[in-house]
């Protein structure tokens, strides 16, 4: 008999088990070796960016207020589901207990609508920073900055805690094998005895909506950027913009297209999509960014790149000339 819808009391001595990635198992060595060391590239970046934005008071314009955030998001992100990736690869050790699997659950899903929300602020600092060069300072205060920031952060906890409340008052049951290597929402949530239609719809529209909306607003921004570009006399000028709007939207490709696609399918089923193809695109969309936007948001900067290797001397030697 199927329980109730949701339940008010939460069965808290569940502990289910993440079946890494299904049909996989002869590459799980190699991937915990790739995870190991895209999981290293992504601390040692987005710390060495957090600590000279933090450190070096030349760098205060929003765009590293932005960058310092977005690097805080992206190791809580990596942090919440590589560890675990990397135990279950490696040793097998695949269980995780209720609480545990949803303060996951809960971390990956609210870091992931953070990022896209700054994703969506840097596409409009860069906007205002090429088409009102003269007006950036007066329309990116760092009154307006907090408040972008502060926003983002509310969105994404009010629009993520709804859904991780009501998968974890569905009842569970059955088996407790969640055929993922994280607990992704929609793989908790099919091992309930109990319809978790509302959960999963609840999280494809949500998705859709901020992604959805984001995208436009991204876009827009991009279009009038390059437009602004075009119209510039120096050719210089204009590769060099092109080039960092380039690597921008690179990173927004392979963040934006794994994810939804990851969301759509899994909506969809297995007869869709193999359930392999499935989970990597889920492991892909959480490990990827946070490698790579370090390299593409900060060492591809001239004044970062000076600001961290000037640190790394200061570590290394004992001098520097970080704030100068």
């Amino acid at each position: 008999m199927v329980g109730p819808l949701y339940n008010h009391t939460m069965d808290t001595s569940v502990t289910f088990f993440l079946a890494g990635i299904p049909g996989l198992q002869s590459s799980h060595l190699w991937l915990a070796i790739s995870l190991s060391a895209m999981y290293t590239i992504t601390l040692t970046g987005n710390t060495l960016i957090m600590t000279v934005i933090w450190m070096d008071s030349t760098l205060q314009e929003p765009m590293y207020h932005f960058l310092c955030v977005l690097a805080a998001v992206d190791i809580v992100m990596a942090s919440s589901v590589v560890p675990k990736m990397v135990s279950i690869f490696c040793s097998g050790d695949s269980s995780i207990s209720f609480n545990a699997c949803f303060t996951q659950m809960y971390f990956v899903h609210a870091a992931t609508a953070m990022e896209i929300g700054l994703l969506l602020a840097m596409a409009f600092d860069r906007y205002v920073a090429i088409c009102k060069p003269l007006h950036y300072k007066s329309i990116l205060t760092h009154q307006v900055t907090l408040g972008m920031n502060v926003t983002i952060t509310i969105r994404a906890v009010t629009a993520m805690t709804p859904l991780s409340w009501m998968v974890s008052h569905l009842p569970f049951c059955g088996s407790s094998v969640v055929l993922h290597s994280y607990c992704e929402h929609i793989a908790v949530a099919k091992l309930a005895c109990a319809d978790p239609t509302r959960s999963s719809l609840y999280g494809l529209v949500v998705s859709s909506i901020i992604v959805g909306s984001d995208v436009v607003f991204i876009a827009a921004s991009y279009i009038l950027i390059l437009r602004a570009v075009f119209g510039l006399s120096s050719r210089n000028a204009q590769l060099k913009a092109l080039s960092t709007c380039g690597s921008h939207v690179g990173v927004m490709a392979l963040y934006y297209l794994p994810g939804m696609v990851s969301v759509y399918v899994a909506w969809l089923g297995q007869d869709v999509v193999p359930l392999h193809i499935q989970v990597l695109l889920a492991d892909l969309y959480l490990v990827i960014p946070p490698t790579l936007n370090p390299i593409i948001y900060g060492m591809r900067t001239k004044q970062m790149r000076e600001r961290i290797w000037n640190l790394l001397m200061h570590w290394l030697f004992g001098h520097s000339n970080l704030g100068s």
